[in-house]
C-alpha cells in the first residue's frame, strides 16, 4: 500500500505528535492481526465511475493518520485502523489489491475540498454524515455510528460530567469537525481551542493546557486506551455521529456500489472482522450491530 508525501512526513513524527497515546496505539495496532480483503474478479459498465477507477489501476483514499483504532500511521508510515480496512474491502470489490490503494492524509477541514478537487476518489475518515456536507459531496453508508463525548485528565480534576460543565473551561477539538461546531453552537460559554488534528488536543490535555478534549467517543477511547494514566473518558455521549464514506457530488453509481459493498460486509462478517482486528483490539469493545445504510 502507498501513502502520500504529506502523510509520510507526519508519520515520521507521529510518535512525537501524539505522545504516549500514539505510541501505545501504534503498538496495539501493530500487534493486531491485519485483515486482508479477498480481491475479486469483476467487470463494470464502461464509462462508470468504478470502471474509471479500475482502469486507472488505483483507488485514492483520503483517511486520517492520527486516530488510534480508525486511522493511525504506524512506524513504517502506513495507515492502519478500521477506516483503512473498510477502504480495503471496497478496493477488493473493485478488483484492486491493497498495493493499488493510495492513502492520502485528510484532516477534518479538507475532506470536502479533496473530493471536490479530485485529489481522492473516496474519503473514509471518521466522517459524520450531515445535511450541510451533503450540499458539497455525497455519502455512502453509514458504516458506524459514534457519539460525541469528552476526554479529561485522569482523575477528572475539573469534575466535568457532560457538555454543560464546559462553561468557562478550555475545551479542544478540530477545525471543520462536527463536534467543534456543536460546542460552538450549543455550548458557547466554553472556550474552544481548535487544531487540525486530535493528537494535538491530546498533547494539550496531557500538558495541562486545556481542561478537556471533545470529539466522537470511539476516537477518544483510542487515546484513553493508549495512555490510561493520562486520560479518561467521561462516558456520557450527547450526540449520534453516523460515519459515512465521502464521494464526489453526483457520483451516484459509486455511492450505490459502496452501499452494496457495505451491506455485503455486514452480512458476510468482514465488517465485524475488520472492527475486531483494529478498533476492537485497542478498545476491547466487541463489534456492535452494523447500522442501516441510508440510500438517500
Amino acid at each position: 500500500m502507498r501513502i502520500t508525501r504529506r502523510a509520510a512526513t507526519l508519520a515520521a513524527f507521529g510518535l512525537l505528535l501524539t505522545g504516549c497515546a500514539s505510541e501505545a496505539g501504534n503498538q496495539a495496532q501493530e500487534d493486531a492481526e491485519e485483515t486482508t480483503a479477498e480481491v475479486e474478479e469483476v467487470e463494470f459498465e464502461p464509462g462508470s465511475t468504478m470502471a474509471e477507477i479500475v482502469e486507472a489501476g488505483e483507488l485514492r483514499v483520503g483517511t486520517k493518520i492520527d486516530q488510534p483504532g480508525f486511522g493511525l500511521a504506524n512506524t513504517a508510515g502506513d495507515p492502519e485502523g478500521f477506516d483503512v480496512e473498510i477502504a480495503k474491502i471496497i478496493a477488493a470489490k473493485l478488483g484492486l489489491s491493497e498495493d493499488q490503494i493510495t492513502f492520502t492524509e485528510t484532516v477534518s477541514a479538507n475532506r470536502e475540498p479533496f473530493l471536490e478537487q479530485d485529489r481522492v476518489d473516496i474519503v473514509v475518515a471518521t466522517y459524520t454524515i450531515n445535511d450541510e456536507r451533503k450540499q458539497r459531496i455525497d455519502f455512502a453508508g453509514p458504516y458506524y455510528v459514534a457519539g460525541q463525548d469528552i476526554m479529561v485528565a485522569a482523575g477528572n480534576p475539573e469534575g466535568i460530567e457532560g457538555p454543560e460543565d464546559l462553561a468557562g473551561k478550555t475545551v479542544c477539538s478540530v477545525e471543520g469537525s462536527t463536534p467543534a461546531e456543536r460546542i460552538r453552537t450549543d455550548y458557547p460559554e466554553a472556550e474552544l481551542v481548535l487544531y487540525d488534528a486530535y493528537s494535538k488536543c491530546a498533547d494539550d490535555l496531557r500538558n495541562g493546557n486545556v481542561a478537556a478534549v471533545t470529539t466522537d467517543n470511539v476516537i477518544l477511547t483510542g487515546f484513553v486506551a493508549g495512555d490510561p494514566d493520562a486520560f479518561e473518558l467521561v462516558g456520557n455521549p450527547f450526540s449520534e455521529e453516523p460515519y459515512g464514506i465521502g464521494v464526489p457530488k453526483g457520483q451516484d453509481d459509486l455511492r450505490d456500489f459502496i452501499n452494496d459493498v457495505l451491506e455485503e460486509s455486514f452480512e458476510d462478517g468482514s465488517w465485524a472482522e475488520a472492527w475486531e482486528e483494529t478498533a476492537g483490539a485497542i478498545t476491547g469493545q466487541e463489534a456492535p450491530e452494523p447500522p442501516q445504510v441510508d440510500r438517500y
